[in-house]
């Protein structure tokens, strides 16, 4: 650990190990609030790799800012050490509190410690991030790396500093410069478009004002790949109907539509959950660019596919064991209605997109009872027999029930 710490301290803006090194040292400092007490001494591992960082104080933490209250905590902890080992091998009365006091102080102090390495990890991660995101040469996999790591801090949950920093080395922007470069390799595209959503998951209060929607629409949709579709599905979700006004305006309702007719399957289901958010959020207009495009016969025919099925049907098997169901046996229902949507992704999905403008957010009243009506005559179109009609609309007007 001395020599990797050496090295890295020595060149600690380039170092590809910083970050590892840094990594361990929290670990360390998170180890030592929680070791039993006879390994509160010099000798535990934990201690001697801070130790170590503390004799390293006077050539960096002593000169950075930031890291200075760091340096304190550092002194601090091998001011405890020293004296809670001056008190070992002593069996008076003194001795034994000062142990007791000594190990206590020690894992506050690691406490401490590791709140200061985590802020400097932040430090050190979102400025190599921000430097590599602006290098024209960057290597593509390293960046991967990057917004990868990136992408799991921001999903820990809110941070205040971490926010300042992402904010202060401009992240946002350069991921979307990132997403919206044709000339850059799709696998840091579709990773940069997730650390956006991600981003504007983290707090959607600052970041969605942040977010350039027409074309971060378009270069996902010029993408149209699992990643790029799945992130487009995510933005509806958090953006909500400002989003789905944005796709509707830009004209990638056909597009979307188009993504159901893919050849492969899971491209196919990406694209009906993202009809099935347009629906909930979409305004009329949106609703109605999708019912042009004919969707209610192309859902239709999703539905009659190996892969599609009724999930009505799947109720009626029940017959009298769901009237007999004890509590907790509509939760059984459900799991095995998600184990079937599993298989057959497609299935009721007419009665799922129906439901969805029934209780979604985008649509008046009077919108969404002109829009039932519409559906059911567009079923009747699509529909090769009465049982099939019957069928549907059985589904579509017991929604709820799915």
């Amino acid at each position: 650990m001395d020599e990797l710490l050496s090295n890295s301290i020595d060149d600690n803006e380039n170092n590809p190990h910083m970050l590892q090194v840094l990594e361990a040292l929290k670990q360390a400092s998170h180890d030592l609030q929680h070791v039993h007490h006879h390994h509160s001494n010099s000798n535990s591992p934990s201690i001697k790799a801070l130790l170590e960082l503390q004799t390293e104080s006077d050539n960096i933490l002593s000169t950075d800012p930031n890291l200075s209250t760091l340096s304190q905590h550092l002194t601090r902890l091998k001011s405890l050490v020293d004296t809670l080992n001056r008190s070992n091998g002593h069996l008076s009365l003194r001795s034994f509190l000062t142990r007791r006091v000594s190990k206590h102080s020690i894992s506050r102090v690691a406490g401490s410690i590791e709140t200061e390495i985590q802020a400097w990890i932040h430090r050190e991660s979102v400025e190599t991030l921000a430097r590599t995101l602006r290098d024209p040469n960057h290597n593509p996999d390293e960046l991967v790396t990057l917004l990868t790591q990136f992408g799991e801090r921001v999903s820990h949950g809110f941070n205040r500093e971490f926010q300042d920093l992402v904010l202060k080395f401009k992240i946002f922007a350069s991921l979307e410069n990132i997403l919206f470069d044709p000339k850059c390799c799709k696998r840091v595209r579709e990773h940069a478009g997730e650390a956006v959503a991600a981003l504007i998951q983290f707090n959607k209060d600052v970041f969605v004002g942040q977010v350039s929607m027409g074309p971060t629409i378009i270069a996902l949709m010029g993408m149209c790949t699992l990643h790029s579709i799945e992130v487009l599905c995510s933005l509806i979700r958090l953006i909500r109907s400002p989003f789905v006004d944005e796709i509707e305006s830009n004209g990638e309702i056909p597009k979307i539509f188009a993504l159901l007719n893919s050849n492969e399957l899971q491209i196919r289901v990406l694209a009906l959950d993202c009809v099935l958010e347009i629906g909930y959020f979409g305004r009329k207009e949106t609703v109605d660019a999708m019912m042009k495009e004919g969707l209610v016969k192309k859902l239709v025919e999703l539905q009659k596919s190996e892969v599609g099925g009724d999930l009505i049907e799947l109720n009626n098997d029940e017959g009298e064991e769901r009237e007999k169901e004890e509590e907790g046996g509509k939760g059984k229902r459900e799991n095995k209605h998600k184990r079937f949507l599993e298989k057959h992704p497609f299935a009721s999905c007419v009665a799922r997109f129906a439901v969805q403008l029934e209780i979604g957010e985008g649509l008046r009243q009077r919108e969404k009872r002109a829009f039932k009506i519409e559906i059911l005559t567009r079923v009747r179109e699509a529909s090769v027999s009465d049982a099939e009609y019957a069928t549907i609309v059985a589904e579509i007007l017991w929604g709820s029930s799915l």
